[in-house]
């Protein structure tokens, strides 16, 4: 790994407690994760704190095959100490196949204690192993959030529009801006090959909006299949907003054909073509040059019911760290991740939210991002992306096209029986 030590008071910082850290000294640690280019930029310079810290010699490779090439390493006895897995399943699977190591003894009472929403992250890494009994074999580190609505501030200041604080609020905002002679929204589920993902977030968030938890786990594993009617409720809570010619630019039927890359240009144009734009975190890379968010755009949390006190749920991805080739480097790898310093080491930098609660939120390299890691941090229930959770020809398959026919007039119910049906034929 190249050596891209931090430098200075930043350094001095991070290096604090090295004095309690194992010495490692000429033992070697090797690290697989997805992250090439200027992500592996950022996350050497977290393995390189560690370094200091342990005088271990950390190895990253980043490869944008990695679920393929962990896969393959791990049958051939050749796997790394430590993989960044981008999605859970893969690593359920790996777990169950004994290729995973339990986390350090100690580990699940401190996620509990020290992460918001700390049960969620214990479940989304806790799986089964050969012996069929459940351990925890994932930790979470860098974390991406969903549940956001895009707007312009300088649009709701003109026009006297508050943010609203729940989903009522949501609804009224969206029917006044209609009363006003406005368009509300802007969607757009059209992604080449993946139309219709957009529509699966919509519904994501909106089940953990409607129903408790457990009803949203039951949902991802098939336990409640996917026609229950608290799920077709859920389908229909996205019509409300998809499926309303006055709600939509460009009108309900402009919902499945619209790109979701160019779906958040209508905040922009003068008039505004819309005023709001559901999207996870990464949608400014598609605004217009130059947009400078916090000022020309801005973003609030996508609101739970009030009057359903379920909490403020948070849908979002992530990646997390296994030890797929036991060792005490490893080992000591992990309590690393604990720390402070290996968040604030990449919150400093960019694109980087984590649910740890000691962080020091002035670490962040932008206002922004500490805003939308609040959200995070207000999170009592935090939910990965159930369509990367499901089984791929369902997940990425049936869901995306059902969504499509379901903006384009199709009933919720056909919707759901259908998608179980796809599911069905799997088993």
């Amino acid at each position: 790994m190249k050596k891209t030590l931090l430098t200075g008071a930043a350094t001095l910082a991070l290096l604090a407690g090295a004095a309690q850290a194992q010495d490692l000294a000429g033992q070697q640690l090797t690290i697989a994760g997805p992250w090439i280019g200027a992500d592996q930029e950022m996350v050497e310079k977290v393995l390189a704190i560690f370094e200091e810290k342990t005088g271990a010699d950390v190895r990253y490779v980043g490869s944008d095959s990695f679920e393929q090439q962990i896969m393959i390493d791990a049958e051939a006895g050749s796997a790394p100490n430590v993989a960044v897995f981008p999605q859970p399943g893969l690593a359920a699977d790996m777990a169950k196949r004994g290729f995973l190591t339990p986390l350090p003894a100690g580990t699940e009472e401190w996620v509990k204690e020290n992460y918001a929403a700390g049960q969620s992250w214990i479940d989304l890494g806790t799986y089964a192993g050969p012996d069929g009994n459940d351990a925890l074999y994932g930790f979470f580190y860098k974390v991406d959030l969903k549940s956001l609505v895009w707007y312009v501030p300088e649009n709701f200041e003109d026009a006297g529009y508050d943010i609203p604080t729940s989903m009522e609020e949501l609804k009224a905002l969206t029917d006044q801006i209609v009363a006003d002679g406005e368009t509300p929204w802007c969607i757009g589920l059209g992604s080449g090959g993946a139309t219709g993902w957009p529509a699966t977030d919509w519904v994501e968030d909106l089940l953990l909006r409607t129903q408790t938890p457990d009803v949203y786990d039951g949902w991802v594993d098939n336990s409640i299949p996917f026609n229950d009617p608290r799920i077709v409720e859920a389908i229909k809570e996205f019509g409300w907003f998809a499926r309303n010619d006055a709600y939509v630019s460009g009108g309900a039927g402009a919902v499945a054909s619209t790109d979701f890359r160019d779906s958040p240009k209508g905040l922009f144009t003068s008039p505004p073509q819309c005023y709001m734009h559901r999207m996870a975190s990464f949608i400014p890379a598609f605004f217009p040059e130059g947009t400078v968010v916090g000022e020309d755009a801005d973003f609030f949390y996508f609101p739970s019911y009030a009057e359903k006190d379920l909490g403020n749920p948070v849908l979002g991805a992530g990646t997390l760290w296994a030890i797929t080739n036991d060792s005490p480097a490893a080992q000591e790898f992990i309590k690393f991740l604990e720390t402070p310093e290996a968040h604030e080491a990449w919150m400093s930098q960019s694109g980087f939210l984590t649910p740890h609660k000691g962080v020091d939120a002035s670490k962040f390299g932008d206002a922004p991002t500490a805003a939308m890691n609040e959200i995070l941090l207000n999170a009592t229930t935090f939910r990965f992306d159930g369509s990367d959770l499901m089984p791929g020809g369902v997940g990425a398959g049936s869901f995306w096209t059902e969504m499509v026919n379901y903006a384009g007039g199709k009933s919720a119910e056909d919707v759901a029986d259908d998608i179980q049906a796809s599911w069905d034929a799997l088993k």
